[in-house]
């Protein structure tokens, strides 16, 4: 069986904590695999807010999510909280990746229990237009040094 295999960056230069809620969980007792998508969408949101950005609006563009890849390592469960380290890599012409490492905030055996790690491709979009744009050079500089 092939699996997904993400390599992540050294350097996460973005942190946010997040409860596990009790609508988090699914019929198995802890975070099913659309919550994991929902924690980082959040982590996401704070990112982009901490450079002055939403998703519909960055310099004036929007983004969409072209892809998302998930690597599970652990089980969340409620009233967990988890740390979201999130870094964007890859500037193209066109999008950027966002990477994201979830831990639990709670250290174990010395050292937080890594839960999952994920990808998502982000393009950059008109969404009046309904098309792809290029990425503006101002937030490709805030992303690359963020």
């Amino acid at each position: 069986m092939s699996r997904i295999k993400i390599e992540l960056p050294g350097n996460f230069p973005f942190q946010c904590t997040i409860p596990v809620r009790i609508t988090d969980l699914n019929y198995g007792g802890h975070a099913g695999n659309d919550t994991i998508l929902t924690l980082i969408h959040e982590a996401r949101m704070q990112f982009l807010q901490s450079l002055g950005y939403t998703e519909m609006d960055m310099e004036g563009i929007g983004m969409i999510m072209a892809d998302a890849a998930l690597e599970f390592r652990g089980e969340l469960f409620y009233p967990e909280t988890i740390r979201v380290s999130v870094a964007a890599l890859h500037c193209s012409r066109i999008g950027f990746d966002i990477y994201y490492k979830i831990e639990r905030t709670e250290v174990k055996e010395g050292r937080p229990a890594l839960i999952t790690i994920a990808k998502t491709a982000m393009i950059c979009y008109d969404y009046n237009r309904k098309k792809i744009v290029s990425l503006p050079s101002k937030a490709k500089e805030k992303l690359e040094g963020s």
